[in-house]
């Protein structure tokens, strides 16, 4: 196998990544995901995401610049092969730098990684708003991470709760919320202060 026959290959499996990226995008395919240690964190707001350098994206425009570039310079102008070489490399790496760039600066801009305390149920508070019957089940609006969620809701003693109380969750099983009605801790020490100054 001859240089330019190398160049060749990278740069045709390059481009059959690239398109199959592009391909996968537009008809909604999952790529298996390539993860390494190595990459960069971006801030946000305190938390971040991780971008990883070899990715995909990465791989498949490296390949494709480091190939095409080399199969130029090797086939047509007939460069010194470790010219050739480092030329060809220095074009891979800026157009893997490009792809990391727009991935780390556009797509990820905005992602943060997902934690299961910020989703966890027990300790939520929302509103009764189909009333739960003696033993029965209604339903349970709050709001969680910003978002307005929906549950199925039970008492947690079995008694009944009213519609519009103001309830906290105290288990979550199979998708239905076990709650008792939310009494806020700082009313009760106002009552307690008036009882007092009325004494």
């Amino acid at each position: 196998m001859t240089w330019s026959d190398f160049y060749l290959v990278c740069f045709l499996v390059g481009f059959g990544l690239s398109a199959l990226a592009l391909l996968a995008g537009s008809v909604h395919l999952h790529l298996p995901h390539l993860h390494f240690h190595h990459g960069i964190h971006l801030p946000h707001g305190g938390r971040g995401s991780e971008a990883p350098w070899f990715n995909f994206g990465t791989i498949a425009a490296f390949l494709a610049w480091f190939g095409g570039t080399g199969y130029l310079l090797e086939h047509y102008y007939h460069v010194w092969a470790v010219i050739a070489i480092g030329v060809a490399t220095f074009s891979g790496l800026g157009a893997a730098a490009a792809v990391f760039w727009f991935l780390a600066k556009v797509l990820l801009a905005d992602e943060v990684p997902l934690d299961p305390a910020d989703y966890d149920m027990i300790g939520v508070l929302g509103r009764i708003t189909i009333p739960i019957r003696p033993g029965g089940t209604g339903e349970l609006v709050y709001s969680q991470d910003g978002t307005r969620h929906v549950s199925g809701a039970r008492s947690e003693d079995g008694a009944a709760v009213a519609k519009g109380s103001e309830v906290i969750v105290t288990r979550y099983e199979k998708g239905i919320a076990f709650v008792r009605p939310w009494e806020d801790p700082g009313a009760g020490l106002d009552h307690h202060e008036n009882q007092e100054e009325r004494r």
